[in-house]
């Protein structure tokens, strides 16, 4: 592309030096024959004053040596036969007889050819009578006096025009070519891999638009590989609630080979799970429910605690769950809060112990809907820590990514996470889904944490998730 336009800029600065120089050349060249026939024109007038007042030979010679033609010896008279005196020619003669009665016969000026040159024939009136013919001879090498110098000149510039067009059409080329090298490049790179790959936003209009839309193509290619990892690595979180379940059924079987290879194979289940989850570490962006759309906060929690209490009986945990009773919309997708409540209280199972019991409470507003999960555990020594993404230790096969999952559905609606202690003695996890949308200000936190605890006075507290 570089040297195309290179070429096209030659090739049209070439037509216009050409289509301007040649008739300037020719023009120049005229204006020198002009420039000498002009000269010889004033120098034949020089001599008429001389010729109207006498035709003698003497103050004629006399006349013709101070004009700069006749000192020259390109300046001769030709005068005719009158007052019975004959035709004579005084100086050198260089035109032709026939020429020169020709010019005293139309009584006009001409140019003749001569050897060496040309001459200006240029009849002046006497006044005995007749026409007397002055004759300047002008050589070749006056008629194109500064025309070579000129054409040089001209054919310089005429070249310095067209280095100059190449230099500059080159200089756009390479504005023109690095950009798109550039994106090239850039596009390469993404190919095998590199996604950091990205293109300065500069250069011609069309290019800078080409390298907008390729950064944010790339932005977008990122965005979804990550939101691969991420759905890959909630997806196995999820894995972690039939797991646990699996894990203390198997508990219970006894002893016996059957039981060993049971209890194996769902250490190393646990373990492969674990693996994915920590190979996928970022953060998965979680998406409100659309307009219309969300679940119902209440009946999810329903299903999902006779699910959990089936367990909890087994290892004789005290459950409790309130303000389940009437509908509670949310605008969470009800997968999401599945896993958000079986991640929550999989932790209470995993990280206290049997006999600890655990409660659910809901509490509904017309903004907002507050989640609150707390236990009679242990509770968490650092819960900046445990929130996160990532952030667990590893004990236990803690993946740290259970709060993470849950503060992320409740950032998506405009809310958040927090944990504090529960009146329990252990844990309690607060989720805030806000229904608005709108992020609530501290001072409505602050008042909604107050009178939830004086709602909850008496009451049974809530899991820990860590």
């Amino acid at each position: 592309m570089r040297w195309a336009l290179v070429k096209v800029c030659l090739a049209v600065t070439t037509m216009v030096v050409v289509a301007f120089a040649v008739p300037l050349a020719l023009v120049i060249k005229e204006m020198a024959s002009d420039r000498a026939i002009s000269n010889a024109e004033r120098q034949a007038a020089n001599i008429a004053p001389t010729l109207s007042v006498t035709t003698e030979r003497v103050p004629l010679l006399r006349a013709i040596a101070i004009t700069e033609a006749g000192g020259e010896g390109r300046m001769a008279v030709h005068l005719p036969a009158v007052d019975g005196q004959d035709a004579s020619e005084i100086g050198v003669q260089r035109a032709t007889d026939a020429d020169v009665e020709t010019a005293r016969r139309k009584s006009r000026a001409f140019i003749a050819e001569a050897p060496g040159g040309s001459v200006l024939l240029q009849p002046t009136a006497l006044s005995s009578g007749g026409n007397a013919v002055v004759e300047i001879f002008v050589p070749e090498g006056e008629v194109s006096n500064g025309v070579t110098t000129a054409w040089v000149v001209l054919a310089g510039v005429g070249v310095a025009l067209i280095i100059g067009s190449v230099a500059v059409a080159d200089r756009l080329g390479v504005r023109l070519i690095q950009p798109a090298k550039r994106l090239a490049g850039a596009a390469h790179d993404l190919g095998e891999g590199k996604l950091g790959a990205r293109v300065p936003e500069e250069g011609p209009t069309e290019l800078k638009s080409a390298a907008v839309a390729f950064n944010s193509m790339a932005d977008q290619v990122v965005q979804l590989l990550a939101n691969e990892r991420e759905l890959a690595a909630d997806l196995s979180h999820r894995l972690r609630t039939p797991l646990t379940v699996l894990r203390l059924n198997a508990a219970s079987l006894g002893d016996g080979a059957a039981a060993d290879q049971t209890r194996s194979a769902v250490e190393q289940l646990e373990r492969e799970v674990d693996t994915i989850i920590r190979t996928a570490r970022e953060a998965k962006p979680q998406t409100a429910a659309g307009a219309g759309g969300g679940c119902d906060a209440a009946e999810v929690i329903r299903e999902r605690m006779a699910f959990w209490s089936a367990l909890a009986e087994d290892e004789a945990r005290k459950v409790r769950v309130a303000g389940v009773d009437q509908p509670v919309r949310i605008p969470v997708a009800r997968a999401d809060l599945v896993a958000a409540l079986d991640a929550l209280l999989g932790n209470v199972f995993r990280h206290t112990a049997e006999g600890t019991a655990f409660a659910v409470d809901v509490h509904s507003a017309e903004d907002a809907v507050i989640v609150l999960v707390s236990d009679a555990g242990p509770g968490i020594t650092d819960p900046e820590a445990a929130l996160r993404r990532g952030g667990g230790s590893g004990a236990d096969g803690s993946t740290g990514l259970g709060l993470d999952i849950v503060r992320q559905m409740a950032e998506a609606t405009g809310g958040d996470l927090r944990i504090g202690s529960s009146v329990l003695g252990g844990t309690e996890v607060r989720i805030w889904i806000q229904l608005d949308g709108r992020r609530p200000t501290e001072g409505r936190r602050r008042h909604r944490g107050t009178a939830v605890r004086r709602r909850r006075k008496g009451q049974p507290a809530s899991p820990s998730g860590v």
